[in-house]
């Protein structure tokens, strides 16, 4: 049994999915991996199913029936950790833009540091990023920024999707509340932990476009970040939750 869990959530990765969960299953710290499925039309979770047989135990399988954004693919995983004993739940992309290499950072921060959240940081050293056109590392870097300015979060990396939770932080947040999908998603837990007075450290990587696949990046996912995080200060002006 691990005390570690690692949430990918997948639409259409049938070009990473088993590249990626080897590389995970490979680490010399034991891993367990969760992987949320939002009805992949190309056969992600077939994939994902045919290689429980050889990870039995290990590799876990959510299925849900449409696609219905990010925020809601993990907080289905966070809510199925909880019901399980992992002590610590990790966020990681499926298209090895997050090194599974980094994995221990993460998890050595929480469990033998006094981090209540470790986030690979694209932005902790200087801006730490391969493969992205200057426009999409402007947009990235300044959405931090701007986070950072309207809600006090002292965070560099606000958006990040590369973190590792202590099982007392997603217990203690009120995941039912949680309202965004997207990159705004990211920004909302983070704001929610620092407001609950919870430690959340970067851990500096370093951030790979990805080679295979396609993004998930579209116009209403920085619009939602965009007008969500004066949203988030607004409310958290009249509410603890």
């Amino acid at each position: 049994m691990s005390d570690a869990l690692v949430i990918i959530p997948t639409y259409n990765e049938i070009e990473n999915i088993e590249t990626i969960l080897r590389a995970v299953f490979s680490q010399e710290k034991l891993f367990h991996v969760l992987v949320v499925d939002d009805n992949s039309p190309d056969g992600t979770a077939d994939k994902v199913k045919a290689l429980q047989n050889e990870f039995s135990g290990q590799l876990h399988l959510l299925q849900r029936d449409k696609k219905n954004g990010l925020g809601a693919a993990y907080i289905a995983g966070f809510n199925w950790a909880l019901e399980q004993s992992y002590d610590f739940v990790f966020e990681m992309d499926a298209d090895f833009s997050h090194n599974p290499d980094d994995l221990i950072k993460l998890y050595n921060a929480c469990a033998f540091d006094d981090a209540d959240i470790a986030v690979g940081s694209r932005y902790v050293k200087g801006i730490t990023v391969v493969n992205w056109p200057l426009s999409r590392i402007l947009l990235s870097y300044g959405a931090s920024r701007y986070v950072r300015l309207i809600t006090g979060l002292k965070v560099k990396d606000s958006t990040a999707g590369f973190i590792c939770y202590k099982r007392k932080v997603l217990n203690t947040i009120n995941l039912n509340k949680v309202k965004f999908v997207g990159y705004a998603f990211q920004i909302e837990m983070k704001f929610k932990a620092y407001k609950k007075g919870f430690k959340i450290v970067e851990i500096p990587v370093i951030f790979k476009d990805r080679i295979k696949g396609k993004s998930k990046m579209s116009g209403s996912i920085i619009s939602e970040a965009i007008f969500g995080v004066i949203s988030l200060k607004l409310k958290s002006l009249f509410t603890k939750s």
